[in-house]
């Protein structure tokens, strides 16, 4: 019964507010011992040669938690942290892999976000993937565990390492102020806002930014869908193509971003794994975070679209761009071919 209802409290997500399925491909695994998977990851530690093989087939092949309960069971035998041992053990885009799954998934945002806002120069791409890309309910959670993690406020830091409108843009999302859906649809108000965008952007000269980043911000997803057509009406110009006229730079790519996820976040996504696996060079990186990020939220859903939009699935792939061990546990957090 606990493993049913661990699936079952797993599969529901909110999205601007809305609940929806989750759609994960690592979901908990039926017939569950940590004492055994424990004993068994600190015997392939201790191999001479480390069995890798071991570890991925286990770890990649369980839940969030009960990847914890297996690190509780590991540290009674060894007297020693697992994710200790596994740094130890590990190396490369394989460890970066392995480490991002003993953390929840907000655990995990959080480290990510951090790391991108760490030492010389930020990681603007990967910052605006991950504040753009996330709901209300994962943005508040996010912040709570960055806090707990790093005993800093997530908005201090991103104000930091950010400036101008685009800083001023991030933290109006991590605010998390954005409205719940509502049943009833506010035509009045959508129209407002598909005349407030084009007066502030493409009817006047200049941009009135400080208009688009509260708009942006804090209207519930649904609305700001029906806002984005009835933009349309007003304009010459869909709001992409508004977008690229108005703004430039990392501001350009955060509204780009904002409505690419609004319209379909599954395939925003999939676009990035597909961007990031086409060059010669893979960007390892890129393919984690959303592979480790997405595998218990909606993972399922951006196979789906991988396969509809780019011809082949996302298992072949991976399996095209990448090799080794950093490959098997890819395709394992993958869950299948399409």
């Amino acid at each position: 019964m606990a493993l049913v209802s661990e699936i079952l409290t797993k599969l529901t997500l909110s999205y601007g507010g809305e609940r929806e399925p989750k759609c994960p491909t690592v979901v908990p695994v039926y017939g569950f011992n940590p004492e055994e998977d424990a004993a068994k990851i600190e015997t392939a530690i201790k191999t001479k040669g480390i069995d890798e093989q071991k570890i991925i087939e286990i770890l990649t092949k369980r839940s969030c938690s009960q990847r914890s309960e297996i690190a509780l069971e590991y540290e009674k035998r060894a007297k020693k942290d697992l994710v200790g041992a596994l740094k130890g053990a590990l190396s490369g885009s394989l460890e970066h892999l392995i480490l991002g799954l003993m953390k929840s998934t907000a655990q995990y945002d959080a480290s990510e976000l951090k790391s991108s806002m760490k030492g010389l120069g930020t990681d603007e791409e990967s910052l605006i993937e991950m504040v753009c890309s996330r709901n209300k309910e994962e943005l508040m959670e996010i912040k709570k565990v960055y806090r707990e993690m790093f005993k800093k406020e997530l908005e201090k830091d991103v104000s930091g390492d950010t400036s101008g409108d685009f800083a001023k843009l991030l933290l109006a999302l991590v605010q998390a102020k954005r409205d719940e859906p509502s049943n009833m649809v506010d035509h009045e108000k959508i129209d407002n806002d598909a005349r407030s965008l084009y007066e502030a952007g493409v009817n006047r000269k200049g941009t009135d930014v400080s208009t688009w980043i509260s708009i942006f911000s804090e209207r519930s997803v649904p609305h700001l869908q029906k806002v984005f057509e009835r933009y349309k009406r007003y304009s010459p110009y869909d709001i992409k193509e508004s977008i690229r006229k108005e703004v430039k730079g990392d501001l350009e790519k955060s509204f780009l971003t904002l409505v690419e996820c609004m319209e379909n976040k599954h395939l925003y996504f999939a676009s990035r794994l597909n961007d990031a696996m086409k060059s010669k060079s893979v960007k390892d990186k890129v393919v984690t975070r959303i592979i480790v990020s997405r595998c218990e939220v909606d993972l399922m859903k951006v196979r789906t679209e991988f396969k509809r939009n780019f011809g082949k699935s996302l298992y072949q792939t991976i399996l095209e761009h990448t090799k080794g061990d950093y490959q098997r546990a890819l395709l394992n957090l993958c869950g299948g071919d399409d």
